[in-house]
C-alpha cells in the first residue's frame, strides 16, 4: 500500500500525543469516526455514525440481541390488551442517570416511568425538530400516547394495532432522557449528553476526540455477577480517510476499523473475501449479515409525466433489468464477496423470516432479459430510447458495471453521477425516473422494508410510488397478525408481489465487515451493524 508524506507525518504527530489502550492500567477501546458525529442527543440518532455513540450513553426500554430477538433493557417485562393497542411496561427500579450539574449535589437521580412520558413526547415536539418524529406518526393515540401510571410503569397507547411496535422502542431515538438535563442546556444537549448508559461523556472537542468513561454506577451485570461494562474508556477520533485509519489500526493506535475502503480491499482481501495470507494472525476479520439492501429504484407512478411515455412503465422491461445483469459476478470483483447477490427479494438475508425458497427474485438471464425486452416491443432494443441513471459516486463503478451488462442485452441506459442531497430530494419529490438506493432496517421486521411500497406511504418511504390493492391487504392483515409465523408467512407474499411487479432492482443484500485487533475480546457483529461494548474486552 502507498501511503503519502503528508499521511506519514500526521500519523506521526497522533502517535506522539496518543496512550497506550493500558496507560495506567486502564482499558481504552478506540476507533475512528471519519464522517463526524453531529450530534450526541438521541433525538437527532438518524445515521450510524451518532447511533454508535448514543448508543453507549442510553438505553432504551427494549433491545435487540444478536439474534435480533426484542429482550428487556430499561423495562424488566411487558404486555399487550387484548385489542393490540395499550402496551404496559414494567420498569427496573435500580437505574439512574449519569452525574449532572442539573440534578441535586450534581448526584444523577433515579429514572422513572415520567422520563419515558418525556422523552417520548419530546420526539414527536414539533420544537424539537427531531428526525426521528416519524416513528410515532400515525401510531400513537393523538390525545394521550405516553402514560405514567406510577414511577416504574409506562403506558403507550397506539391508533392500531402494530405488532412492529416493540422493534421501534428499540430505536436510539427512544433512548431515556433526563427534562432536568435537556432544559439546562437546551439545544446545547446535543454536546452535554446525560443518559443511563453504560458509559457517560468526559469530553467532546469536535473534530477531534470525543472521550467516553465507564459509568461506575451502571445497573447491568453478566451472567457471572460481573459488573459491565468492562472497559474503562472509549476514545472516538475524527480523522476523515480510510487510508489513515487502516494505517493507525495496523499500527495499533486504533482497535478496530468499520467496512473496509475500495482503495484496499485488494490488499487485503481474497476476491472471496477471505484474510490474504499475510494478513493471518495480524488482524481479525469479523462479518455478519447486515439489514441492508442494496438496489435499483424505478419510478411507476403512470400518472407521472416522467413514467407516462416512458419504457420503464412496462414490467416487462423492468423485469428484462434485472435479468440483464449478473449480481454474482458484480460482487466477486467489485465487493470481494462481501455480501449476499440479491436473488431473492427486497427484504435481506438476516431478517427473521426471510427464506430463500420461498421468495424468487431474479438471476441473471440474458437470453430472457432479450425475450421480455422482445416482448415489450423493444426486439434486440430497437426503438427503446436511451434510460438515464441516477446514482452517487460511492457506487459509479457498479452503475457501470450494470450498465455495461445491459447494453449487452439491448438495454440503453445513461449514468448520471450526481450529490447526494440531490438524489434524495429528487427521489423525495417523485423527479427520478430511475435512481440508485439502499435500505437500512431501522428495527429488525420485515414490515420495515415492506412499507417501502405501501400505496398510503409518501416517499419516503415509497420513493417508486408502488400502488398495488393486494399488496396492501396484505400490509393492513400483517399488522394485525400477532403470530410471528403468521405474519412471515403475509410477509413473504408481500414480498413475491413486488418481485413480479419489479418496481425496484434489488443489487446485494449487504454485510458488516470489520477489522479487529486481535487483543480485543467480545466485539460481537450483529445485524443492525450497532456497535456493542458493554461486554468487550482488551487483554494484551
Amino acid at each position: 500500500m502507498k501511503i503519502n508524506k503528508d499521511l506519514l507525518i500526521v500519523c506521526v504527530l497522533w502517535l506522539a500525543g496518543c496512550s497506550s489502550p493500558h496507560t495506567e492500567g486502564k482499558t481504552v477501546f478506540r476507533y475512528n469516526e471519519k464522517d463526524g458525529i453531529a450530534s450526541l442527543d438521541p433525538a437527532f440518532a438518524k445515521n450510524r455514525s451518532i447511533m454508535w455513540p448514543v448508543h453507549q450513553l442510553y438505553n432504551t426500554l427494549v433491545e435487540t440481541d444478536n439474534e435480533l430477538h426484542i429482550v428487556p433493557a430499561l423495562a424488566r417485562t411487558w404486555g399487550v390488551s387484548p385489542d393490540g393497542r395499550t402496551w404496559t411496561f414494567h420498569l427496573r427500579t435500580d437505574v439512574f442517570f449519569h452525574d449532572n450539574e442539573a440534578f441535586p449535589d450534581g448526584k444523577g437521580r433515579r429514572m422513572v416511568a415520567g422520563d419515558v412520558v418525556y422523552s417520548f413526547n419530546r420526539i414527536i415536539d414539533k420544537q424539537t425538530a427531531s428526525s426521528g418524529a416519524w416513528i410515532f406518526n400515525n401510531r400513537v393515540d393523538s390525545v394521550t400516547p405516553f402514560t405514567a401510571v406510577d414511577d416504574s410503569t409506562f403506558q403507550l397507547k397506539l391508533i392500531n394495532p402494530f405488532n412492529p411496535i416493540l422493534g421501534i422502542l428499540s430505536m436510539e431515538y427512544c433512548s431515556i432522557v433526563p427534562k432536568e438535563v435537556v432544559q439546562l442546556y437546551g439545544k446545547d444537549f446535543r454536546s452535554h449528553p446525560c443518559g443511563t448508559g453504560p458509559f457517560r461523556c468526559k469530553s467532546w472537542e469536535e473534530g477531534q476526540a470525543l472521550i467516553l468513561l465507564k459509568n461506575e454506577h451502571y445497573f447491568e451485570k453478566d451472567s457471572t455477577g460481573r459488573p459491565l461494562p468492562y472497559l474503562d474508556a472509549i476514545k472516538v477520533s475524527f480523522y476523515d480517510e480510510k487510508a489513515t485509519e487502516f494505517l493507525l489500526f495496523r499500527q495499533g493506535q486504533l482497535d478496530f476499523v468499520n467496512e473496509i475502503d475500495p482503495s484496499f480491499k485488494d490488499e487485503v482481501l481474497t476476491k472471496k473475501g477471505q484474510l490474504k495470507s499475510q494478513w493471518k494472525g495480524k488482524i481479525i476479520l469479523s462479518t455478519h449479515s447486515y439489514l441492508n439492501t442494496e438496489y435499483l429504484g424505478i419510478l411507476v407512478d403512470t400518472s407521472n409525466p416522467l413514467v407516462s411515455h416512458s419504457p420503464l412503465r412496462l414490467r416487462a422491461v423492468r423485469q428484462a433489468i434485472n435479468y440483464g445483469f449478473d449480481r454474482r459476478k458484480m460482487m466477486l470483483y467489485l465487493r470481494n464477496s462481501m455480501g449476499t447477490p440479491a436473488e431473492n427479494g427486497f427484504v435481506p438475508a438476516g431478517m427473521p423470516g426471510f427464506d430463500t425458497s420461498v421468495v424468487r427474485g431474479y438471476h441473471y438471464d440474458p437470453v430472457l432479459a432479450r425475450r421480455l425486452l422482445a416482448e415489450a416491443g423493444y426486439p434486440e432494443g430497437k426503438g427503446l430510447p436511451a434510460i438515464h441513471l441516477l446514482t452517487v459516486s460511492e457506487y459509479a463503478d457498479f452503475a457501470s458495471f450494470i450498465v455495461r451488462q445491459l447494453e449487452d442485452v439491448g438495454l440503453k441506459v445513461q449514468v448520471e453521477v450526481v450529490q447526494k442531497s440531490l438524489l434524495l430530494e429528487q427521489t423525495a419529490r417523485s423527479q427520478a425516473q430511475f435512481f440508485r438506493g439502499s435500505w437500512i432496517a431501522d428495527y429488525p421486521d420485515a414490515e420495515n422494508y415492506l412499507s417501502v411500497f405501501y400505496s398510503r406511504n409518501p416517499a419516503p418511504p415509497n420513493y417508486t410510488r408502488y400502488h398495488d390493492a393486494a399488496f396492501d391487504r396484505l400490509y393492513e392483515q400483517a399488522l394485525l397478525e400477532n403470530n410471528d409465523s403468521a405474519r412471515y408467512v403475509l410477509y413473504r407474499r408481500m414480498d413475491q408481489i413486488v418481485m413480479d411487479a419489479a418496481p425496484v432492482v434489488p443489487i446485494w443484500y449487504d454485510e458488516v465487515i470489520r477489522f479487529v485487533d486481535p487483543h480485543v475480546k467480545g466485539l460481537q457483529p450483529n445485524a443492525l451493524n450497532l456497535l456493542e461494548l458493554r461486554k468487550v474486552d482488551i487483554v494484551k
